[in-house]
C-alpha cells in the first residue's frame, strides 16, 4: 500500500476544511510540532526539522486561507467553491441563434 505525498496533503487539507474536525487537526498539528516523537527525530540536524517545517507550512497556509475565506464572506465577496464541494449544477439546453 503506497501512500503518496499528494494524497496525504489532500487528506490534511480536506480535514482542515471540514468544520467538524478542523480544530482537532489544528491541535494535533501543534502537538506534533512540540512533541519529541516525530517521523524524523529533532536530534538529527537538518532532517529532524524538515518534517516540522512541512507541517507548520501546511498548517499556516490552510488556516490563513480559511481565515481569508471567512473575512471575504463577511464582507459579501463570493468565495470560489473548493474542489470536491457539493455544488449544485444547472442543466441548460442550448438553442442555435437564427441569422
Amino acid at each position: 500500500m503506497a501512500i503518496s505525498m499528494k494524497s496525504l496533503y489532500d487528506w490534511y487539507r480536506a480535514m482542515l476544511r471540514n468544520p467538524k474536525y478542523r480544530w482537532w487537526i489544528v491541535l494535533g498539528s501543534l502537538v506534533y510540532l512540540v512533541s519529541p516523537l516525530d517521523l524524523s527525530p529533532d536530534i538529527l540536524p537538518i532532517a529532524g526539522q524538515i518534517d516540522d517545517i512541512a507541517v507548520l507550512t501546511l498548517l499556516l497556509a490552510e488556516v490563513s486561507q480559511i481565515a481569508l475565506d471567512y473575512f471575504r464572506q463577511r464582507r459579501g465577496v463570493e468565495v470560489a467553491a473548493q474542489p470536491g464541494a457539493d455544488v449544485p449544477t444547472v442543466d441548460v439546453n442550448a438553442v442555435a441563434a437564427d441569422d
